[in-house]
């Protein structure tokens, strides 16, 4: 006995063709069926679509200016002839269907010639196999279609970052001061870690200038690299410190001088001498030697940072 098809599964195409084009009119017109037509079954995603950027039609090249849904999802015809059977002659951005190469190539296809992505190719988050839509949403109505607003949403993956954010030191990214974008350009750039900059020193010169120089007596980690000394994101030491001074001096300077070490009774809180015994109070080495970026005084006092 032939097996009998479902009304159910028979009404949408009823009711979408009922109003719109047949299926030899939609195969006819390569395939595109209507905006019209896709609302008739997917009326929430038609909502959320009408109050984003893509449904604008005062914006050159939008998809509301060329195929609405279908600009996106590709031609519908064969999607509705199948009554809307998941992922039957229509592209879905789902993780379980399409790759992140394939859902990037569609969203590229009309944004690729935009300068904020002329370096997505060699971007980090393009290596890790990251696409368009693990931080854009097609239909939403937030700036920039992004999913949630910084720093929550580059936090969803960079959890570790988070953690550093929360620490009593930091940058003022969770007080609304500073977003993750402000340092790093998430779409790919020549600079370390996505920086907006040739290097990590000359990025944290466009905030902390007065730190450039040059000076008479540089101080050579400083000339080096910013990320000697402090860390980025957030620290429980003061100044985004790596470590507390004396420690994070006496890395390197653990000899040269007066004694580096602060391992001695003479040097801490015991023994008989009551002088020199500074280097564990309030700044530490920093207490005398606070030119540490550098110095221009002309003498011993500027080679040794002492102000």
């Amino acid at each position: 006995m032939r097996k009998a098809i479902p009304v159910l599964s028979i009404v949408p195409v009823l009711l979408i063709f009922g109003g719109g084009l047949s299926p030899r009119e939609a195969r006819a017109s390569n395939g595109i069926v209507g905006v019209e037509i896709c609302m008739g079954c997917h009326e929430d995603h038609y909502k959320t679509y009408m109050i984003s950027t893509h449904s604008k039609k005062g914006i050159p090249g939008s998809p509301a200016n060329q195929a609405g849904c279908e600009s996106c999802h590709g031609p519908g015809a064969a999607h509705v002839e199948k009554s809307g059977e998941r992922g039957v002659g229509i592209f879905i951005f789902s993780k379980k269907i399409a790759d992140a190469k394939s859902k990037s190539a569609k969203c590229l296809s009309c944004h690729g010639e935009g300068r904020d992505l002329a370096f997505w190719d060699m971007s980090r988050h393009k290596a890790s196999d990251a696409s368009c839509d693990n931080c854009h949403t097609i239909h939403s109505g937030t700036r920039k279609n992004l999913r949630a607003a910084q720093p929550d949403l580059c936090n969803i993956c960079h959890r570790s970052i988070r953690m550093q954010q929360n620490r009593i030191s930091h940058h003022p990214i969770r007080e609304g001061k500073l977003k993750c974008t402000d340092c790093h350009d998430h779409h790919g750039g020549f600079g370390p870690k996505m920086v907006k900059a040739n290097s990590l020193n000359e990025l944290c010169y466009q905030c902390h200038a007065e730190k450039r120089g040059p000076y008479m007596w540089q101080h050579p980690p400083v000339e080096e690299n910013c990320m000697n000394c402090h860390t980025a994101h957030g620290s429980n030491h003061a100044k985004l410190l790596q470590s507390k001074a004396p420690q994070l001096c006496q890395s390197c300077h653990d000899w040269t001088r007066h004694p580096g070490t602060i391992y001695t009774r003479f040097e801490t809180f015991q023994g008989t001498a009551t002088g020199s015994k500074n280097r564990m109070f309030a700044r530490a080495c920093l207490n005398c030697h606070s030119a540490i970026h550098g110095s221009n005084a002309p003498s011993l006092r500027g080679k040794t940072h002492v102000r």
